[in-house]
């Protein structure tokens, strides 16, 4: 392959346009990140559906944009699976209540909630003879933004199902919560809890 056909080492994931907005609304390009460690699996991109052309190989869902991950995130329940319109409406609709209530670009907001919710150290069992022990271990950077997703999706499915508040409601405030480091938020609370365990299994 000659030099000239070779991709940009910064060119995003999958060849996307770095002038496109998410939506058609908010900007991508100058999205800051305050963890270094998971910075490489936090990708952002325009395009919000990809119809699944990571599938087929392993780990590549880290190139995929983290807003669709998010979508996808929250379709993980009985009721929702497969209604990846109606979460991507939900979500876009979300993010113009965030942009309103905090005045900030809600991918940022979003990459914050993520950074923030993923837990640093969790426990494992370990199996000395016939007894199990817990022991703390450090949490792989892939693992923490994926237990991240998920804290989020969770604490928007408690906020929401069976309850008079709106999907994109519990969204809006799930991520300014996790963005803000807000310890009354499920994600943050579920991280402090993890870490709190695992500190206990030193």
């Amino acid at each position: 392959m000659a030099a000239e056909d070779q991709p940009e080492p910064d060119a995003p994931a999958g060849g996307a346009d770095v002038s496109a907005k998410l939506f058609g609304t908010w900007e991508i390009v100058e999205i800051e990140y305050a963890d270094p460690s998971t910075e490489r699996y936090i990708t952002v991109t325009p395009i919000a559906h990809t119809a699944g052309r990571h599938a087929s190989k392993q780990f590549k869902k880290s190139q995929v944009s983290i807003v669709e991950r998010f979508i996808n995130r929250l379709m993980q329940t009985e009721e929702n699976t497969g209604k990846k319109q109606q979460t991507l409406n939900h979500v876009r609709d979300a993010f113009e209540l965030v942009h309103e209530r905090t005045d900030e670009n809600p991918v940022q907001v979003l990459v914050s909630a993520v950074e923030n919710a993923a837990p640093r150290e969790e426990t494992v069992r370990l199996k000395y003879g016939g007894i199990s022990v817990p022991k703390a271990v450090d949490v792989a950077p892939q693992r923490r933004v994926d237990q991240a997703l998920k804290f989020l999706a969770d604490g928007v499915n408690n906020d929401s199902f069976k309850t008079p508040t709106s999907v994109d409601e519990a969204i809006a405030s799930q991520l300014i919560g996790a963005a803000n480091y807000d310890v009354q938020t499920y994600a943050i609370g579920q991280k402090e809890e993890k870490e709190r365990v695992a500190a206990a299994a030193r």
